[in-house]
């Protein structure tokens, strides 16, 4: 990914708190000759040595799992908040751009035998069941409804890099850099007031 280096971030646990926090990615790799992407949410774990991982699964119907056997080599796209910035918003002549947050993850694929591809399971149902009312446990899932379990293919992505970007307006001096927050504030948009959010909290 190009990174101007305003906008590099290298903030190790801010990337981590983002992998937490927008865990639904793009899964990217060479698969039958030509580019193949599967959106899949993937959770970032440790492995028994101690190194970061990203574990996840994908249907054993897609082509991509297949590939996993001639092509380990993968890149997991995430995606946070964005949102348009006019130039309106500046005190001087400019053109428009686009304000956002974005992590990419390259690594290889392992795959898991099925005893790992439940524990991988339950770490998912775990972590996006942990706000429900009353949340689903594997464990507590019936012999039927855990044979569907044999339809995907389980794995984890051992890391080799990471890549990430918050491009917000970095660029502008404190009079204009307000300007832009005040102004995506009053578009009363989800994506434009996390920006603001983010901005205001990049030059606290």
């Amino acid at each position: 990914m190009y990174i101007p280096n305003l906008y590099k971030n290298e903030n190790q646990t801010e990337i981590e708190q983002f992998l937490h926090e927008n865990g639904f990615a793009i899964l990217v790799n060479q698969t039958n000759g030509k580019l193949w992407a599967t959106h899949i949410p993937l959770i970032l774990g440790t492995n028994s040595n101690g190194e970061q991982i990203l574990i996840g699964h994908i249907s054993k119907l897609n082509p991509q799992a297949e590939s996993f056997n001639q092509n380990d080599e993968v890149l997991a796209i995430f995606s946070g908040s964005h949102s348009y910035i006019s130039s309106s918003w500046y005190d001087h002549e400019n053109i428009p751009t686009w304000n956002y947050l974005a992590v990419h993850v390259y690594g290889k694929v392992r795959l898991h035998t099925y005893e790992e591809s439940i524990e991988s399971l339950k770490k998912l149902i775990n972590k996006y069941e942990s706000k429900s009312e009353k949340p689903i446990r594997i464990e507590d899932l019936s012999e039927k409804t855990m044979r569907e379990a044999r339809g995907i293919v389980s794995f984890e992505i051992e890391i080799s890099s990471i890549e990430a970007q918050k491009k917000l307006s970095q660029n502008r001096d404190d009079k204009n850099y307000q300007n832009i927050i005040s102004e995506l504030e009053k578009t009363n948009e989800n994506q434009a007031i996390e920006i603001a959010k983010a901005m205001k909290k990049n030059r606290s």
